[in-house]
Parts: structure tokens; C-alpha cells; sequence
């Protein structure tokens, strides 16, 4: 593995851990609201402040974002913003091992969008690829077995929910290229979050009173391993190791996700979810292989 796939695998690694310790998060007595705003916020923050470092350092060749572009970029933001959003509110409801296999649909949700929206159709063996990513997320999430047999229907739909503004992000993010340094784009892009998560936070912020040093200690950790660091890893990363080769390395956030909810939120998970989670992350890489 060169240094550029090493990038790619260790942002994805990075997104991986989020569930665990947003669950952990909870516990400690904080909320989504509180936790999504300040993860944004200080995202914004140090990326911006990186964004006008590098400019200083290097005036001619950051370029600037065209008009035109903002509103993408800041939609695009306001889509990754709402997917940790309602991602965060389904580990809420249903363990984090679940919420990452919900989150994981955008695979397929990303498809029938195209097929929608651009008129794309998908092939007949990407159709059989959605029937066994269906199959393997009845065994990965447990609810063919009675570990998971009787999970809360909203912590499903925000599950799902999240899958589906995570694949409206990919879609929009996919078709935007625009001459600009990774570091402006992504600045731009997690101002649209930041924006997005206030006004649609906003009149529940005002009722909290847990901002505090520990809030911040939590928002900064999420902001690092979710806002911060897997964006700068990924623009460095995937367009030295392309497409197909980025997005099967992308698929370890999950077992990263089940892992993590294994070890530190003792979340049990048997040996049908494991398998579940094979075939699923084989399903993935195949309907990727037929996309690239």
C-alpha cells in the first residue's frame, strides 16, 4: 500500500470511529444539537484558518471559487451537515453497529438518484447487487436474529435518512470541478454545514446549557476525525489512487464503525452480523467495480 492508498484508508478510518464516541457522547450527558454545531463550527474554523495560510503562502495558486459555484459548494456542505446530523441522531436510537450499516445504503440509494435525476438506469447485475445489499443488511444489522429483532422504527428511518443525504453529498460533490485548492473548497463546504446545522439547530440551542471546556473537548475530537481530517487525507489521496481503488479503501469505515462499537460500547454482535458484513462490503466493492 503506497502513501497515497494509506491516505485514503486512514480518512476512511477516521469516519469510522464517529458513531462510538458520539454514543459516548450522549452518555456523558451532551446533545446532537450541541455535539453537530460545535464539531461544524470548529471544522469551519481551523479550516479557514488553513484556507488563508496556505493563500498567504502561496497567493497565485489557490484560486478562487466563481460566483457560480458557491451555492453548489455551500449545498453540497448543508448535505454532509445534515447527513452527521441524522446519523448521529440514529445511534440515539439503535446501536451504532446498525446506524453504520443504514448509513452504508448510500450505495445503492446514489444509483436510483442517478437513475432518477440523470436518467442512468442501472444495469440487471447492479439490480442483483442491490437485492444482496439488502439481503446482508437484514444479517448485518441483526434483525434476522433477536439481538436487533425489535429496533425503534424512527432510529431506522434516520438511519436511512442519513444514507440518503449522504448520497445526495456524493452526487452533487462528484459533479463540481472547479480549479481551487482542496483546502478553499472544503472550507467552503463546511461553512454550508455550519450554516445549515444553526438555522436547523437553532431554537434548540437556545434551551441547552452544557456549553462548557467538555463540550469543546468533544466537538473538537469529532471535528478532528470527521471534519478536519479525513477531507484533507481524501483530496491529497484519491486523485493519485482513482476512483475504484478509493472507493473500495472508503468501504473500511464500516467494520471500522462495527469494531469500535464492539470494543468500547460492548455492543454484541454475532456471527451472523459478521458474515452480513462481509457479504455487504463484497456487494459494495462490486457495485463500485461496475461504476468506475
Amino acid at each position: 500500500m503506497n502513501k497515497y492508498m494509506f491516505m485514503v484508508f486512514a480518512g476512511a478510518c477516521s469516519y469510522g470511529i464517529l458513531s462510538t464516541f458520539v454514543k459516548l457522547a450522549y452518555q456523558a450527558g451532551y446533545t446532537i444539537e450541541e455535539l453537530s454545531v460545535t464539531q461544524a463550527s470548529i471544522g469551519f474554523i481551523v479550516l479557514s484558518t488553513l484556507t488563508l495560510i496556505q493563500g498567504h503562502h502561496k497567493k497565485s495558486a489557490t484560486g478562487s471559487i466563481p460566483t457560480s459555484a458557491w451555492l453548489y459548494l455551500l449545498l453540497t456542505g448543508s448535505c454532509i451537515g445534515m447527513t452527521s446530523y441524522v446519523y448521529y441522531l440514529s445511534v440515539k436510537y439503535i446501536p451504532a453497529s446498525v446506524a453504520i450499516v443504514l448509513l452504508m445504503q448510500f450505495t445503492w440509494i446514489g444509483i436510483l438518484l442517478e437513475w432518477l435525476l440523470f436518467s442512468k438506469k442501472p444495469t440487471a447485475i447492479q439490480f442483483v447487487i442491490i437485492g444482496v445489499i439488502w439481503v446482508a443488511t437484514i444479517m448485518a444489522s441483526g434483525i434476522a436474529g433477536t439481538q436487533n429483532s425489535h429496533l425503534p422504527v424512527i432510529g431506522i428511518l434516520y438511519g436511512l435518512l442519513s444514507a440518503l443525504f449522504y448520497a445526495v453529498f456524493i452526487l452533487i460533490n462528484s459533479r463540481l470541478k472547479y480549479a481551487v485548492s482542496s483546502l478553499t473548497k472544503s472550507s467552503v463546504m463546511i461553512m454550508g454545514s455550519a450554516i445549515s446545522l444553526i438555522i436547523f439547530t437553532g431554537h434548540q440551542l437556545v434551551a441547552v446549557h452544557h456549553f462548557n471546556i467538555q463540550l469543546l473537548k468533544w466537538g473538537a475530537f469529532l471535528a478532528l476525525f470527521g471534519t478536519i481530517i479525513p477531507p484533507l487525507l481524501f483530496a491529497s489521496g484519491i486523485p493519485k489512487t482513482g476512483h475504484f481503488k478509493s472507493s473500495v479503501l472508503m468501504t473500511v469505515e464500516f467494520p471500522v464503525a462495527m469494531c469500535c462499537s464492539w470494543l468500547f460500547l460492548n455492543e454484541h454482535i454475532s456471527m451472523l452480523q459478521w458474515i452480513g458484513v462481509v457479504i455487504l462490503l463484497l456487494a459494495i466493492v462490486g457495485i463500485k467495480r461496475k461504476n468506475a
